[in-house]
């Protein structure tokens, strides 16, 4: 596998330094790790993080409306 380029998450860095990573690989895929297990990698196409992404935020925003 090529060299990835791993950028960490804006909203990582919780008490225990907590990181999680993201690359884009040379054939489009994302890839995410999180800093306490390097190994594991995990691949999804763009669409499915932005998918991911968009339903984490509307739970978020739920919660913050309904004061949960």
């Amino acid at each position: 596998m090529d060299e990835l380029t791993w950028q960490k998450s804006t909203f990582s860095g919780g008490p225990e330094g907590e990181c999680v990573y993201v690359a884009t690989a040379p054939d489009g895929t994302i890839r995410l790790r999180e800093s306490d297990t390097p190994d594991v990698i995990l691949a999804t196409a763009p669409q499915g993080l932005a998918a991911l992404l968009r339903h984490v935020k509307d739970r978020t925003a739920k919660r913050r409306f309904q004061g949960a």
